[in-house]
């Protein structure tokens, strides 16, 4: 199955393949969320600058796995695509089924805040228009709270299937 841009998230099915963390509404006719940020070389950008903030925040980086490396070069890869742009992340790792892959990571309704925050920062200090930004937050709100899991009876060993890690 692949990613298909604009598929809903169901919060009910903690591991429902459609889960994509794609925006649930079609993008209106224009440039894409990718063009309007300013391509793959934004993208990298804000997610360099989420993960410095995230290194420097001693709470949130507990989160996080010991090696960031990984983590922040599917970041940018699942962002260039969630944005609008060529399909990097599914051809090399599938349909990104958020949730699940987040399931190993005990994430709080504080994790999740802190998270936004963060991107919130990174987004700022990439120069994106104020309502770009707030536009972006609007979709990634929902996406941070559907990643808390904290208290939930959800499977916490790392995946099996390397094309899902």
């Amino acid at each position: 199955m692949t990613f298909q841009p604009g598929s809903p998230i169901n919060p009910a099915d903690p591991a429902d393949p459609s889960d994509s963390g794609a925006p649930s509404e079609p993008a209106a006719a224009g440039p894409s969320l990718l063009d309007r940020l300013g391509g793959r070389d934004a993208v990298e950008a804000v997610v360099d600058a989420f993960y410095s903030r995230v290194e420097g925040d001693e709470e949130l980086r507990a989160v996080f796995p010991d090696d960031l490396g990984p983590g922040r070069e599917k970041q940018k890869l699942f962002m260039e695509q969630w944005l609008g742009g060529e399909p990097r992340y599914s051809e090399r790792y599938g349909h990104p089924q958020l949730r699940l892959r987040h399931f190993p990571f005990v994430i709080s309704e504080r994790a999740a805040g802190r998270w936004m925050r963060h991107m919130t920062g990174a987004l700022r200090e990439s120069g994106a228009a104020d309502d770009l930004v707030a536009e972006l937050l609007t979709m990634l709100g929902p996406l941070a709270q559907h990643m808390v899991n904290e208290g939930q009876p959800v499977p916490r060993e790392p995946l099996a299937d390397p094309y899902l890690s």
